[in-house]
């Protein structure tokens, strides 16, 4: 299923993460103790028996409390994928992504259900048929249920969602502060915070953030680490290596093994 990734980490002590974002919408529930997530400019302590939820670009963070054991499991659904979902379900007008501002579920069924979905998918004896149908089944339910919930439109300025797009565009070269300024229009102070402010991270931070989600799309592609780490800016591979392990706790070489391995599950179901 390209539309889906499954994570799962047992010792959540050995993990420390810096705030970041992910182009997929989130969903993940804590097995085992407390941790605190950081999301956005609000921060809750959850535990076992709790969703978090996390809406595609929405800067994040969740780490262990005083190192105290915890464990997760976390799905990362493609947008454009349950952004039609949500519209074949008639849910929103339009099949594209409308945030939801829910940021934790304790409710017993849900939290019931997303653990015997994730049973199904690591179920090697299971069909790749039965899969996508537990994925699909429990999501449709889960955005029913949360279909009242729908962020309003943000009033972010023309010129921070310009500047946004430059930085995109131009993440695999370094763009200095001047350059964003004048494209802004904002003194360079000005601009740090008002671009935190609407984007959760300061704009090189955001460039920076979207390196590392281009990488993780090339790692995907089946891209060599090296090139990866050149094609998207950065100086050589330790560099993309250490900033990657920053962002998303994980080396890239793990990453791409993780992904190796969910690939060798599917094609021996088929």
């Amino acid at each position: 299923m390209p539309h889906v990734e499954l994570r799962r980490v047992q010792d959540g002590r050995k993990l420390h993460y810096a705030p970041h974002s992910h182009t997929q919408w989130s969903l993940g529930a804590i097995t085992k103790g407390q941790s605190t997530f950081i999301y956005r400019d609000d921060q809750y302590q959850v535990s076992e028996g709790t969703l978090v939820i996390m809406n595609p670009n929405w800067v994040h963070a969740c780490n262990p409390i005083d190192n105290q054991h915890w464990s997760y499991l976390m799905l990362y659904i493609d947008a454009d994928w349950l952004s039609n979902l949500r519209y074949e379900l008639g849910l929103v007008k339009v099949a594209s992504w409308q945030d939801i501002p829910v940021a934790t579920l304790s409710t017993t069924k849900w939290y019931s259900g997303y653990c015997q979905m994730v049973e199904c998918l690591l179920d090697t004896d299971r069909a790749l048929l039965d899969k996508q149908a537990a994925v699909t089944e429990y999501l449709s339910e889960l955005m029913v249920e949360l279909s009242g919930q729908v962020s309003p439109t943000s009033n972010i300025p023309t010129a921070m969602l310009v500047l946004a797009d430059y930085l995109k565009e131009n993440a695999s070269e370094d763009v200095p502060l001047e350059t964003m300024c004048e494209l802004s229009g904002y003194s360079s102070g000005h601009l740090i915070r008002s671009f935190k402010q609407y984007f959760g991270l300061t704009p090189h931070a955001y460039l920076v953030n979207h390196r590392i989600q281009c990488g993780q799309q090339d790692l995907k592609n089946g891209n060599p680490i090296a090139e990866a780490a050149v094609d998207n800016g950065f100086a050589d591979q330790p560099h993309f290596q250490r900033t990657f392990k920053k962002l998303l706790a994980v080396t890239p070489k793990q990453y791409r093994q993780s992904l190796l391995n969910n690939q060798k599950d599917t094609a021996s179901e088929q």
